[in-house]
Protein backbone atom coordinates (compact mmCIF):
# COMPACT_ATOMS: atom_id res chain seq x y z
CA UNK A 1 0.00 0.00 0.00
CA UNK A 2 1.00 3.63 -0.38
CA UNK A 3 0.46 6.47 2.10
CA UNK A 4 0.90 10.06 0.92
CA UNK A 5 0.81 13.13 3.19
CA UNK A 6 -0.60 16.49 2.06
CA UNK A 7 0.07 18.45 5.26
CA UNK A 8 -1.82 18.94 8.53
CA UNK A 9 -3.65 15.62 9.15
CA UNK A 10 -4.53 14.86 5.53
CA UNK A 11 -3.33 11.60 3.98
CA UNK A 12 -4.32 9.51 1.00
CA UNK A 13 -4.23 5.73 1.43
CA UNK A 14 -4.23 3.53 -1.65
CA UNK A 15 -4.00 -0.22 -2.17
CA UNK A 16 -4.51 -2.02 -5.48
CA UNK A 17 -7.96 -3.58 -5.64
CA UNK A 18 -9.27 -1.73 -2.57
CA UNK A 19 -11.12 1.52 -1.93
CA UNK A 20 -8.95 4.62 -1.60
CA UNK A 21 -9.18 6.81 1.51
CA UNK A 22 -8.55 10.49 2.20
CA UNK A 23 -8.33 11.53 5.85
CA UNK A 24 -9.12 14.96 7.31
CA UNK A 25 -9.14 17.16 4.17
CA UNK A 26 -8.38 20.79 5.05
CA UNK A 27 -9.26 24.29 3.90
CA UNK A 28 -5.88 25.64 2.80
CA UNK A 29 -7.01 29.23 3.38
CA UNK A 30 -7.20 28.43 7.09
CA UNK A 31 -4.30 26.04 7.67
CA UNK A 32 -1.85 26.87 4.87
CA UNK A 33 -0.31 24.37 2.42
CA UNK A 34 -1.42 24.05 -1.19
CA UNK A 35 -5.09 23.76 -2.10
CA UNK A 36 -6.14 20.11 -2.12
CA UNK A 37 -7.34 18.55 -5.35
CA UNK A 38 -7.88 14.92 -4.43
CA UNK A 39 -10.03 11.98 -5.44
CA UNK A 40 -11.00 9.03 -3.27
CA UNK A 41 -13.75 6.50 -2.57
CA UNK A 42 -13.86 7.21 1.19
CA UNK A 43 -13.35 10.40 3.20
CA UNK A 44 -12.93 10.34 6.97
CA UNK A 45 -13.36 13.33 9.26
CA UNK A 46 -11.92 13.13 12.76
CA UNK A 47 -13.80 16.22 13.99
CA UNK A 48 -15.62 19.28 12.76
CA UNK A 49 -13.02 21.97 12.08
CA UNK A 50 -11.84 23.66 8.85
CA UNK A 51 -8.49 21.91 9.13
CA UNK A 52 -10.13 18.49 9.12
CA UNK A 53 -13.54 18.53 7.38
CA UNK A 54 -13.22 20.44 4.10
CA UNK A 55 -15.08 18.00 1.87
CA UNK A 56 -15.01 20.26 -1.20
CA UNK A 57 -11.31 19.37 -1.56
CA UNK A 58 -12.09 15.72 -2.40
CA UNK A 59 -13.92 14.66 -5.55
CA UNK A 60 -15.65 11.40 -6.32
CA UNK A 61 -16.10 10.09 -2.79
CA UNK A 62 -19.24 8.06 -2.19
CA UNK A 63 -18.67 7.39 1.51
CA UNK A 64 -18.20 9.95 4.28
CA UNK A 65 -17.26 8.62 7.73
CA UNK A 66 -17.47 11.22 10.49
CA UNK A 67 -18.07 9.28 13.68
CA UNK A 68 -17.53 6.03 15.54
CA UNK A 69 -18.68 2.70 14.15
CA UNK A 70 -17.58 -0.27 12.07
CA UNK A 71 -17.71 -0.17 8.28
CA UNK A 72 -16.75 -2.37 5.33
CA UNK A 73 -16.29 -0.47 2.08
CA UNK A 74 -14.56 -1.66 -1.06
CA UNK A 75 -12.46 -4.28 0.68
CA UNK A 76 -11.43 -1.94 3.51
CA UNK A 77 -12.60 -2.54 7.08
CA UNK A 78 -12.81 0.72 9.03
CA UNK A 79 -13.25 1.04 12.79
CA UNK A 80 -14.00 4.48 14.26
CA UNK A 81 -13.47 5.00 18.00
CA UNK A 82 -14.51 8.15 19.87
CA UNK A 83 -11.76 9.64 22.02
CA UNK A 84 -12.07 13.31 23.07
CA UNK A 85 -15.41 14.96 23.69
CA UNK A 86 -16.93 12.94 26.50
CA UNK A 87 -20.00 14.10 28.42
CA UNK A 88 -19.32 17.27 30.44
CA UNK A 89 -16.03 17.68 28.57
CA UNK A 90 -15.36 20.94 26.72
CA UNK A 91 -12.90 19.30 24.31
CA UNK A 92 -14.10 18.91 20.70
CA UNK A 93 -15.13 15.41 19.75
CA UNK A 94 -12.53 13.32 17.98
CA UNK A 95 -12.84 10.03 16.14
CA UNK A 96 -9.79 7.83 15.71
CA UNK A 97 -9.97 5.52 12.67
CA UNK A 98 -8.27 2.20 11.97
CA UNK A 99 -8.18 1.05 8.34
CA UNK A 100 -7.65 -2.67 7.76
CA UNK A 101 -6.42 -3.53 4.28
CA UNK A 102 -6.44 -7.35 4.33
CA UNK A 103 -4.53 -7.52 7.58
CA UNK A 104 -2.41 -4.36 7.12
CA UNK A 105 -3.75 -1.87 9.68
CA UNK A 106 -3.32 1.90 9.65
CA UNK A 107 -4.54 4.08 12.54
CA UNK A 108 -5.25 7.79 11.98
CA UNK A 109 -5.43 9.42 15.40
CA UNK A 110 -7.02 12.69 14.28
CA UNK A 111 -6.72 15.36 16.97
CA UNK A 112 -6.24 12.88 19.79
CA UNK A 113 -5.42 14.91 22.92
CA UNK A 114 -4.80 12.25 25.55
CA UNK A 115 -2.93 8.96 25.57
CA UNK A 116 -5.41 6.18 24.61
CA UNK A 117 -6.92 4.15 27.41
CA UNK A 118 -6.47 0.39 27.59
CA UNK A 119 -10.12 -0.04 26.56
CA UNK A 120 -9.57 2.13 23.50
CA UNK A 121 -6.41 0.27 22.53
CA UNK A 122 -8.18 -3.08 22.91
CA UNK A 123 -10.99 -1.80 20.68
CA UNK A 124 -8.50 -0.90 17.96
CA UNK A 125 -6.72 -4.24 17.87
CA UNK A 126 -3.24 -4.51 16.39
CA UNK A 127 -1.96 -1.30 14.77
CA UNK A 128 0.80 -1.72 12.18
CA UNK A 129 1.10 1.93 11.13
CA UNK A 130 0.10 4.94 13.26
CA UNK A 131 -0.43 8.44 11.86
CA UNK A 132 0.20 10.49 14.98
CA UNK A 133 -0.29 14.21 15.82
CA UNK A 134 2.92 15.40 17.49
CA UNK A 135 2.84 19.22 17.48
CA UNK A 136 0.32 20.05 20.22
CA UNK A 137 -2.03 22.86 19.11
CA UNK A 138 -5.16 20.76 19.70
CA UNK A 139 -3.50 17.37 19.27
CA UNK A 140 -0.95 15.42 21.26
CA UNK A 141 2.16 17.18 22.52
CA UNK A 142 5.52 15.61 21.69
CA UNK A 143 5.70 13.97 25.11
CA UNK A 144 2.16 12.58 24.96
CA UNK A 145 2.70 11.41 21.39
CA UNK A 146 5.72 9.40 22.49
CA UNK A 147 3.68 7.93 25.35
CA UNK A 148 0.79 7.04 23.01
CA UNK A 149 3.20 5.30 20.65
CA UNK A 150 4.43 3.21 23.58
CA UNK A 151 0.85 2.15 24.31
CA UNK A 152 -0.15 1.43 20.70
CA UNK A 153 3.18 -0.25 19.84
CA UNK A 154 2.94 0.20 16.04
CA UNK A 155 5.66 -0.95 13.66
CA UNK A 156 5.75 2.38 11.82
CA UNK A 157 4.96 5.90 13.10
CA UNK A 158 4.24 8.75 10.69
CA UNK A 159 4.17 12.16 12.42
CA UNK A 160 1.56 14.74 11.41
CA UNK A 161 -0.03 17.96 12.72
CA UNK A 162 3.20 19.88 13.41
CA UNK A 163 4.81 23.14 12.31
CA UNK A 164 6.17 23.33 8.75
CA UNK A 165 7.23 26.13 6.43
CA UNK A 166 3.75 26.23 4.87
CA UNK A 167 1.58 25.72 7.96
CA UNK A 168 -0.24 28.78 9.28
CA UNK A 169 -1.23 27.27 12.63
CA UNK A 170 0.73 27.52 15.92
CA UNK A 171 2.17 24.02 16.24
CA UNK A 172 5.40 22.80 17.79
CA UNK A 173 8.18 21.78 15.37
CA UNK A 174 8.89 18.18 14.45
CA UNK A 175 12.31 18.36 16.11
CA UNK A 176 10.67 18.44 19.53
CA UNK A 177 9.03 15.07 18.88
CA UNK A 178 12.17 13.58 17.34
CA UNK A 179 14.11 14.58 20.47
CA UNK A 180 11.39 13.14 22.71
CA UNK A 181 11.72 9.82 20.87
CA UNK A 182 15.49 9.89 21.35
CA UNK A 183 16.18 9.89 17.61
CA UNK A 184 18.74 11.67 15.46
CA UNK A 185 18.32 13.15 11.99
CA UNK A 186 15.69 11.39 9.88
CA UNK A 187 15.62 11.68 6.10
CA UNK A 188 12.21 12.53 4.68
CA UNK A 189 10.45 10.31 2.16
CA UNK A 190 8.04 11.30 -0.61
CA UNK A 191 5.54 8.63 0.43
CA UNK A 192 5.38 5.40 2.41
CA UNK A 193 5.17 2.27 0.28
CA UNK A 194 4.81 -0.79 2.48
CA UNK A 195 3.57 -4.37 2.55
CA UNK A 196 2.70 -6.55 5.49
CA UNK A 197 5.80 -8.60 4.90
CA UNK A 198 8.13 -5.58 4.86
CA UNK A 199 7.09 -4.15 8.24
CA UNK A 200 10.09 -3.65 10.55
CA UNK A 201 10.47 -5.71 13.71
CA UNK A 202 10.93 -2.64 15.94
CA UNK A 203 9.01 0.64 15.85
CA UNK A 204 10.37 3.00 13.19
CA UNK A 205 9.54 6.68 12.64
CA UNK A 206 9.00 7.65 9.00
CA UNK A 207 8.88 11.37 8.21
CA UNK A 208 7.00 12.16 4.99
CA UNK A 209 7.33 15.21 2.78
CA UNK A 210 3.99 16.92 2.29
CA UNK A 211 2.89 16.72 -1.32
CA UNK A 212 2.35 20.10 -2.96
Amino acid sequence: MEITWYGQSCFRLTERGSASVVTDPFDHKVVGYSALKLKSDIVTVSHEAPGHNFLDAVKGHQHLLDGPGEYEIGGVFVTGVRTNGKKNDDQPRNTLYVFDYDGMTVAHLGDLREVPTRAQVDALGEVNIALVPVGDGGGLSAAKAAEAIGVLDPKIVVPMHYATADSKLPFDPLDKFIKEMGLGTIETEASLKITKGSLPEDTRVVVLEYKK
